[in-house]
């Protein structure tokens, strides 16, 4: 049988003439749709961007865009090819900023995501800590939903988050650490009328008007399954918001019942801003959301600064856990 050298196949492209040049305008193409506007961006002219396209084409063996009016679209092949140029480019930053660290120490930008709850639970409490032992380290924090956080770890644009994978999604792409779950508590103004009830029964609270997540919201799902499950009737009149500000600005205001993390309310119960002028009302004290997790993405190599931050996470996520784990027990 003939030697096969292994390296055979491999390189094509490089090996055709593929350069940086041809990665950085496909990249750039793929977000303007303009063959002018992208030779701009990357400083060129636009002939010289029609050439380099043309021979990227050649080198693939299939069409990469197409014409219309309004500039042009990527192929299938295009897109296949535009999306691997802003891997790969990304991936050569983040050499830069490992390097960078290595010489420099541990240092650069971590972007962090998570939902409401863990936010203030866990990122609240790491970015205080992290402000002490890794002062050279820039944090970056997004609050969202799962949904949102899903969508800009896959586009490359958090390092890791923590909340859920996105119901319906394709889980391949994730690597996660089950951390725990979120407590949920009914949240009124301090004054409220139920506050001085006895004995306060659930079905008490759906006759007030509720203010919750938009349909299909995960948070929301919980509140409505728990209230079905229990035999009674949804609130007649619920207001849907995403914004927790909002929401806690309207309970305060109004009559309303918001369901919301325990910890978040917890934190504003507790603060010197709301203080006593919110209240969790005394009732589903087992209305919890399905266990949260640390997300990030399964083959994407971490900077040594992200890695460092999400140790830290992991160790005071599992430290959390245990807690709930021991009140559950005690309970």
């Amino acid at each position: 049988m003939p030697y096969s050298d292994p390296r055979h196949g491999q390189h094509v492209l490089v090996r055709k003439g593929l350069k940086f040049s041809h990665l950085r305008l496909l990249a750039v193409l793929r977000e303007t749709g303009q063959i002018n506007a992208a030779a701009q961006q990357v400083g060129m002219t636009q002939p010289a961007a029609s050439r380099l396209l043309a021979q990227l084409e050649e080198m693939i063996g299939a069409p990469i865009f197409r014409r219309h009016a309004r500039g042009v679209s990527l192929t299938e092949a295009g897109i296949i090819m535009a999306d691997q140029a802003i891997r790969t480019l990304r991936e050569l930053d983040l050499s830069q900023e490992r390097v960078l660290q290595a010489v420099q120490g541990t240092r650069g930008l971590v972007r962090i995501g998570s939902v409401t709850g863990p936010s203030l639970e866990l990122i609240l409490p790491l970015v205080r800590e992290m402000r002490v032992s890794a002062p050279a380290v820039e944090l970056a924090v997004t609050v969202d939903t799962s949904n949102k956080l899903a969508e800009a770890l896959v586009a490359g644009d958090l390092d890791f988050y923590v909340g859920r994978i996105p119901e319906g999604a394709d889980a391949q792409p994730f690597w996660l650490c089950d951390i725990g779950y979120e407590p949920i508590g009914l949240v009124v103004r301090a004054d409220h009328p139920l506050t001085r009830v006895e004995n306060l029964t659930l079905e008490q609270c759906v006759e007030y008007d509720w203010v919750t997540q938009p349909p299909g919201g995960l948070l929301r799902r919980t509140a409505e399954d728990y209230l079905l499950s229990h035999g009674l009737q949804l609130p007649r009149r619920i207001l849907a918001t995403a914004s927790t500000l909002f929401t806690l600005a309207l309970v305060q205001k109004t009559n309303a019942i918001a369901p919301l993390a325990r910890a978040v309310a917890e934190f504003f119960i507790d603060s010197s801003g709301l203080g006593s002028r919110l209240a969790i009302l005394p009732v589903a004290p087992d209305l919890i959301v399905k266990t949260y997790s640390v997300i990030r993405r399964q083959e994407q190599d971490l900077s040594p600064a992200a890695q460092s931050i999400l140790n830290a996470l992991l160790k005071r996520a599992r430290a959390s856990r245990a807690m709930q784990e021991q009140r559950g027990v005690a309970e």
